[in-house]
């Protein structure tokens, strides 16, 4: 029941009806209402407060609403407020937090409007209470967004100044204030241009910021400022606008730089050329100086003498009709309009007309100049009289319609090129092989037409590159004959010089080598064939593994190989080096040429040498002729050093040479020759205790460590022996004949479990062995050819009886060999295994060279 329906009305109901008026009308208005007597006593809250608010009637007695209600915070500040306004009689307005019945504060604005008697005495305050909680939260994101915009402001280091649409200044960042010396109110004055700006600039100033905010557009302006130094330094300041939603502009952000130097630049460079000028009237060959677009700033007296006009004249538009010859003028202001937009040096013929009405061929030579940003501020232009080398030309194409009836006589084709190689002739046996006449071959790109397209870019490149060095020179190419077929041609270039030894003219001779070719290109087919042959037949054709190592290994492959660094490559033997070496040739952009592999334990150490660089003919007993080595094989390729741990250390010499300079001399020869060949090394030996035992050269060692790639061993990568296994097993069961078509659960962890000391390498002959007693399609494994893994290899120490006999059979060897391990009398041939095998097991083994156990370090 509200208020105004109580059966037994209190005081306070009468009140509500006093005056004839049921306040209790205002229950039924949807908004917050309370009427207040005129000294501020609450007369009624309406039932729509009551129930957002969580309160009763009672509640509203004696102003206990108010205290119930309101934030803590504001009580105080809201009675005090409140108070005073009641006192004054008139509408007022207070921002409050109230307590809703869901227990949250949120803000409302109370407004206060009187009621007044015929006497103009109060005789009621009515309040409505609107919320305007989402409306404060979002001034405080503004005003949160505004703190942080100034934040970013103050931290860009360059002078910012935000300005409203009208271009008022609102504010500063802390840069333009600490440049300035000025306060925050010294910048909102109005008046700061006139404090800061330098008194010559600021109307000027003015005048341009009052054009470009009625543009509504992004500007800039060049000005001096003066700094709290006390010197006036030149800015550059750029006026962006932002705009609202409705696509006004809001404000303008204005950032100031300092280009002060920039603007000494400009000037020292007035002054300079001011100099220059004085210096160039002194030099007697004409010099022209052009802005960047080429409009003519100056002349020298010397091209002024010589052209017979004034500086005016000169810069007129058009001069260069007046003086260039009519059948020159348009070739000329074409090429000039294309060498300026380049913007790099470029030449320019034409004759020209003196004072003396003479036409005379000159040379225009154009230079920019830059500033350290690379842009052109001037363009230099020297002339330089070419008439009498023109008529030397024109004599020598007199001479050339000579020699023309004479290799037309010529059985072989013949051509002349420009020193541009410009095509200027061909003989008539040239023009009959291609079907072409003589002003197809001048006047278009006849290339694409006589040469086969597999090779059409290639001998543009070396027909460039040629005529660039400027010697003699030979490219093979197919052409085109009328016929419509293709043979092979040796094109021979041969420049003809002028004594001072410049070229002036290209003789091409065409020599037909197509059966020789096809000879060279059934040889290479059948290599080709043997070389495809051998890879298939090899345990290298693929690399087979997916495991985490092997993936982290085939990515360093991919990054390295396109690449000329020399790569070395680590890991037990039996892992698959020269696969990875391989891998990385054929990755990179030397896929092309030449793959040479070079053991280097397997060549005896007194032809290394001879092995790597080759040798002349005599260079030693047994040198019947010269050989080309192996470094020589593999120019442009890459060349693989397989256990260049066994280098002996004059060889490491050599090739520490080789890769610092790229170039070596054969044994036997004090010549140089220079080679382009990528070096992959691999080993399994320890090179970095090599090179403290002094076995290896530290220096080589750090050449050949440019990109270190480790090879894990199988046992690091158990995980690929399924898919290792069942590549073997298909590649040798297709090779005897026979079909396994299943390969066991428990051979496979059984084969898991192996340690696998010659890897790769071993895991293939086990599993070769294994197809070759196989009588069923089952692939099963002798369990007595597997060396397991220990469970635990913390709790089982010792060798196993099988370790022990190998070890006996090591010790025994190595003792009657007396520590040698390699060669024809060393343990290794004693025991009928690899050396890199059997050191591999002395490491393992824990033994050293004479079979004994060697000492724990400490």
């Amino acid at each position: 029941m509200s208020i105004g329906q109580s059966q037994n009305p209190t005081p306070a109901d009468q009140k509500v009806r006093q005056d004839g008026v049921d306040l209790t009308i205002t229950d039924a208005i949807p908004i917050d209402i309370t009427v207040l007597a005129a000294d501020g006593e609450v007369l009624h809250v309406n039932q729509y407060a009551l129930d957002r608010f969580g309160l009763s009637a009672n509640d509203v007695k004696n102003q206990g609403y108010l205290r119930r209600t309101c934030h803590p915070d504001d009580l105080d500040r809201v009675l005090n407020e409140r108070s005073i306004k009641l006192s004054k009689g008139i509408p007022f307005e207070l921002e409050i937090r109230l307590l809703s019945k869901s227990d949250e504060f949120r803000w409302h604005l109370a407004q206060y409007n009187p009621l007044v008697d015929e006497s103009g005495n109060i005789i009621r305050w009515y309040v409505t209470a609107t919320d305007i909680d989402d409306r404060k939260k979002a001034e405080e994101a503004v005003r949160a967004s505004e703190r942080n915009l100034n934040l970013m402001i103050n931290a860009i280091p360059a002078m910012v100044g935000v300005l409203r649409a009208d271009g008022t200044l609102l504010s500063t960042n802390r840069m333009a204030l600490d440049y300035s010396g000025l306060s925050p109110q010294n910048m909102a004055e109005g008046e700061y241009r006139v404090r800061v700006y330098h008194p010559a600039d600021l109307e000027k100033q003015r005048e341009e910021r009052r054009l470009a905010f009625t543009r509504h557009a992004p500007f800039e302006t060049e000005h001096r400022l003066l700094g709290k130094d006390g010197q006036y330094r030149w800015h550059l300041t750029r006026y962006n606008p932002v705009l609202d939603e409705q696509g006004r502009i809001d404000r303008w952000y204005a950032v100031a730089t300092d280009i002060d130097d920039r603007k000494r630049a400009e000037e020292e460079l007035r002054q300079s050329e001011e100099n220059l000028r004085t210096i160039t009237d002194t030099i007697r060959q004409p010099i022209v100086v052009l802005a960047p677009d080429g409009t003519m700033l100056y002349t020298n007296r010397v091209a002024l003498g010589k052209s017979g006009l004034t500086v005016s004249e000169l810069k007129e538009k058009g001069f260069l009709a007046r003086v260039g010859h009519p059948e020159d003028v348009e070739r000329v202001l074409n090429e000039r309009k294309a060498g300026l937009s380049k913007g790099v040096p470029f030449d320019s013929e034409a004759r020209v007309l003196g004072k003396s009405g003479e036409y005379r061929w000159q040379l225009f030579q154009y230079d920019p100049l830059k500033d350290e940003s690379g842009q052109i501020i001037r363009w230099y232009a020297t002339a330089t009289d070419i008439d009498d080398r023109k008529r030397s030309e024109e004599q020598l194409r007199q001479s050339e319609e000579n020699l023309r009836t004479i290799t037309d006589a010529i059985r072989q084709p013949i051509s002349v090129l420009a020193p541009d190689g410009t095509w200027l002739y061909a003989n008539r046996v040239a023009l009959d092989n291609s079907g072409l006449t003589l002003d197809e071959v001048i006047k278009e790109d006849f290339f694409p037409r006589i040469v086969h397209p597999d090779d059409i870019n290639r001998v543009r490149d070396e027909h460039r590159i040629g005529l660039l060095e400027g010697i003699p020179f030979d490219l093979e190419s197919r052409l085109r004959f009328q016929s419509g077929q293709y043979r092979w041609q040796l094109i021979q270039y041969n420049p003809l010089k002028k004594e001072s030894g410049q070229i002036i003219r290209w003789y091409i001779t065409v020599t037909d080598i197509d059966d020789q070719k096809r000879k060279e290109e059934r040889l290479r087919n059948e290599n080709l064939v043997l070389r495809e042959e051998i890879d298939r037949s090899s345990m290298f054709e693929e690399i087979v593994g997916s495991s985490t190592p092997m993936s982290q290994l085939l990515k360093k492959v991919e990054k390295v190989a396109p690449s000329d660094s020399t790569v070395l490559i680590l890991g037990e033997t039996g892992t698959g080096k020269e696969l990875i070496a391989r891998a990385l040739h054929r990755r990179s952009k030397r896929a092309n040429r030449a793959f040479v592999k070079v053991n280097c334990a397997a060549i005896p150490q007194s032809l290394i040498a001879s092995e790597l660089f080759g040798h002349e003919k005599g260079a030693f007993t047994g040198a019947l002729q010269r050989r080309v080595g192996r470094f020589e094989a593999a120019n442009g390729g890459t060349l693989f050093l397989d256990e260049i741990g066994d280098l002996p250390m004059e060889t490491q010499i050599a090739l520490l040479r080789v890769l610092q300079e790229k170039e070596f001399e054969r044994v036997g020869s004090n010549h140089p020759i220079s080679v382009d060949v990528r070096l992959i090394a691999a080993t399994n030996r320890d090179l970095p205790a090599a090179v403290a035992a002094g076995t290896f050269r530290q220096d080589l060692f750090y050449r050949l460590n440019v990109f270190p790639i480790d090879v894990p061993p199988l046992r690091n990568r158990a995980e690929d022996i399924p898919l290792l296994v069942e590549y073997f097993v298909g590649r040798f069961a297709k090779e005897a004949g026979k079909n396994i078509r299943h390969i066991g659960k428990q051979t496979l962890e059984q084969l898991q479990r192996c340690r696998w000391p010659g890897n790769i390498r071993e895991l293939q002959n086990v599993v070769e062995r294994a197809v070759i007693l196989s009588d069923t399609d089952i692939f099963v494994v002798d369990q007595s050819w597997l060396e397991s893994e220990p469970e635990d290899s913390s709790q089982h120490e010792g060798l196993s009886a099988l370790e022990d006999r190998e070890v006996e059979m090591i010790e025994a060897a190595l003792v009657e060999c007396h520590g040698r391990i390699s060669g024809p009398s060393g343990a290794a041939a004693k025991l009928g295994i690899p050396r890199q095998t059997l050191e591999s097991k002395i490491r393992r083994l824990g033994l050293d060279k004479y079979g004994q156990k060697r000492l724990p370090t400490k």
